[in-house]
């Protein structure tokens, strides 16, 4: 057995066993095979060796050969002084020749590399942070506020686009009434585009008490399928006017806004002017943060775990493939100078994505930034959420395809550039 430390991340041991040492392995595990085997004639522990060894010979061999891997590869690793916490990865064979002689085996081992981050402050562009005037400040609440409004009656004879329209209609399709097509002191907010595109518009201009026929042209693609295309005509009558009332700038507004029982009005001015720094510092650090990764990125070299790089790549490959047309495949394979290139490209890329992952780990534990399995699942649930799915289910589904590790560095990652960006920010 030979080892050599090929880098700080990957060492290669080479195991070169003889036939004889392997057929004493063999002997070994048939009389291990004899006293464990139940065969028909024979009382179990009893069965003779050689009837053992000819009915199970393919997994003797492969057991004694297995076994011989095992102890040869253990003592590389003892030899190169490898912990088992250094491994970043399963040990990959990069021979196995089973010859007549002798078989030789090579086992390539992927070692967590040595990074070393000092002086990463270097890396780190300046930032200008932004400011918030108080104007600003004050439109937002003032938005803010006319979502709150409430609608009060108005005492306007003639409804005006912007207006809350209190109507009762009746629709018909074909001369029938529609399913579902009928609602009494319906409000509806004129210039919200909530109903069928043309119907709003033609409520504009109705007086109180107002009867009116309006038609209208279901989209094409409408959810309903059945109505989906077709011309309507509904039977409306104005009700009643109602305009939203925006509450004023006061200490119960703030309360409202905020859900706090002791906010006021100086609490919602502090509070309106974080979220719009924070909004404005989102779009300003964003590129700062594509920077600053490519500066980290260029700044430190240390060698990288082959296997991790390999996987990385493979990955990218397939990412690649999936995005691309039939056609560009197809001119792709056939072309071994572009598939070639368009391999190199991918290994580059993913070596990249490898190099930052380790940087990024080892600057995380210099900030002492952390992100709790808490968090990460509020994140999932926000997000499943957001986009109207059921939460439950999404977590089940990054948990049983292991992406929450993914979920989590991102996390980290994101909190980390921002945190160093904080330091430069002026």
């Amino acid at each position: 057995m030979k080892t050599e430390q090929i880098n700080n991340a990957n060492a290669l041991i080479k195991i070169e066993v003889s036939n004889d040492v392997i057929d004493a392995k063999k002997e070994q595990v048939a009389k291990k095979f004899a006293k464990q085997v139940k065969v028909d004639g024979f009382r179990k522990g009893k069965v003779p060796v050689a009837v053992v060894k000819k009915m199970y010979a393919e997994a003797i061999e492969k057991e004694a050969i297995d076994e011989l891997i095992k102890e040869e590869y253990e003592a590389g690793l003892k030899e190169l002084n490898i912990k088992p916490e250094d491994i970043i990865s399963e040990p990959i064979f990069t021979k196995f020749d089973r010859g007549e002689e002798k078989t030789e085996i090579e086992i390539k081992v992927s070692l967590r590399p040595q990074v070393n981050v000092d002086g990463y402050e270097d890396a780190i562009p300046e930032v200008e942070l932004p400011s918030v005037t108080d104007e600003e400040v004050d439109a937002k609440i003032a938005e803010y506020a006319k979502n709150v409004a409430e609608p009060v009656d108005s005492d306007k004879e003639v409804v005006e686009n912007g207006d809350i329209a209190v109507i009762d209609f009746e629709g018909f399709i074909d001369g029938k009434e529609m399913e579902n097509g009928m609602a009494t002191d319906y409000p509806l907010e004129l210039g919200s585009n909530s109903f069928i595109p043309g119907f709003e518009e033609q409520i504009v201009g109705m007086k109180v008490g107002e009867e009116k026929e309006i038609k209208v042209t279901f989209p094409a693609e409408y959810g309903a399928k059945e109505i989906a295309g077709k011309e309507a005509t509904f039977k409306v009558k104005l009700k009643k006017i109602q305009e939203k009332q925006t509450p004023e700038l006061n200490d119960d507004l703030a309360k409202k806004l905020l859900q706090m029982e002791d906010a006021t009005v100086e609490t919602l001015k502090e509070e309106i002017k974080k979220e719009l720094i924070n909004a404005k510092k989102a779009e300003v650090f964003a590129p700062k943060k594509a920077e600053l990764v490519e500066n980290l990125v260029a700044k430190f070299e240390f060698d990288l775990p082959d296997s991790v790089v390999e996987k990385e790549a493979e990955m990218t490959i397939n990412q690649k493939a999936g995005a691309m047309k039939e056609d560009e495949i197809k001119a792709l394979t056939e072309d071994s100078e572009k598939l070639k290139a368009f391999q190199e490209e991918a290994k580059e890329e993913a070596a990249k994505k490898v190099k930052l992952t380790f940087i990024i780990d080892e600057l995380a534990k210099k900030e002492n930034i952390e992100v709790s399995d808490q968090e990460v699942l509020q994140v999932i649930y926000f997000e499943a959420i957001r986009q109207g799915q059921d939460a439950e289910k999404i977590y089940e589904y990054y948990k049983e395809n292991n992406l929450i590790p993914a979920v989590k560095m991102s996390m980290i990652e994101d909190r980390l550039l921002t945190n160093l960006l904080d330091k430069k920010a002026k």
